[in-house]
């Protein structure tokens, strides 16, 4: 893998981590084109996404570092006996956020483990999965937005929310899911505000982009050696920076919008490649 090649994987991971639109399905795709798919086994390629997918770990902590840092202090402190209702009230929440994001991460947790093996394989690099999978969680998202009453916000957080934003996360090990709208489709669903189910989905992808990049790179780090360190570490750092915009792209677009346009692109490219599929232009399979 040249350099260039790994800024682009970078900045396609970056952009499109944090949109509701996929980045495993323009990350195999671009591979594909980049003619990757046939130099790395899909063991490979799954090891280079996770690890770059660290870049938009690096992202996230940066654009809540201020909520990262509350959220770790609030489990080593208490409020003073000066502290005021109000100051007593938000420790509380920091504190609850603190479980939140552990009974949000348990679910993909547990099953990623139990299907380790079935992420990793060819089967999660199928277009026809990738597919049909862009196709189903547009009109999740859709329905979502249909049905959801968007009338509570970030401080209205409960654990019924967090245990529901985990499950739908799970969906996002299916390629072509995305984390970003399988969450953002659970939190509406809870009747979250747009923003307020995307500022929990983004902190909450830091526990599971972690240790999945981290697990993958330690596993097959003999393979990681073989695309190159130095590409890799390209590839993280633009996924950073990019990642960076992308969070303030989407919680600035959320404020005002709904997510129309994101399904509009999901079912598009999901129907183009559909198509492409049942003409023989571009096989299937696996990658190999």
């Amino acid at each position: 893998m040249s350099l260039l090649q790994a800024a682009l994987l970078g900045l396609v991971q970056g952009l499109t981590e944090f949109i509701p639109v996929s980045s495993t399905a323009h990350m195999v795709l671009l591979m594909r084109v980049l003619d990757l798919d046939r130099r790395l086994t899909p063991e490979q390629m799954t090891a280079t996404m996770a690890v770059v997918q660290l870049g938009t770990l690096a992202a996230v902590l940066a654009y809540f570092a201020r909520d990262f840092a509350a959220i770790a202090s609030s489990l080593v402190t208490r409020p003073g006996p000066a502290a005021t209702d109000g100051e007593r009230s938000a420790h509380r929440r920091r504190r609850l956020m603190a479980w939140y994001l552990v009974l949000g991460t348990a679910p993909v947790a547990a099953v990623g483990l139990a299907f380790k093996d079935t992420i990793e394989g060819s089967l999660t690099k199928n277009l026809h999965v990738i597919a049909a999978s862009m196709i189903g969680v547009a009109f999740l998202l859709l329905l979502a937005e249909r049905l959801g009453s968007r009338r509570r916000g970030e401080g209205d957080l409960r654990w019924t929310d967090a245990l529901a934003v985990g499950a739908a996360q799970v969906l996002a090990l299916v390629p072509g899911a995305s984390r970003s709208g399988t969450t953002l489709a659970g939190a509406l669903f809870m009747g979250l505000t747009r923003e307020a189910g995307a500022r929990f989905s983004f902190l909450l992808s830091a526990p599971a982009v972690a240790a999945s990049g981290l697990l993958e790179a330690v596993s097959v780090r003999e393979g990681l050696a073989s695309v190159g360190w130095l590409e890799l570490a390209a590839a993280t750092l633009v996924a950073a920076v990019s990642g960076f915009l992308s969070i303030e792209f989407l919680l600035r677009f959320l404020r005002r919008r709904s997510t129309a346009i994101f399904v509009a692109y999901r079912v598009a490219l999901g129907a183009l490649l559909l198509g492409l599929l049942q003409s023989g232009v571009v096989g299937s399979g696996g990658v190999r």
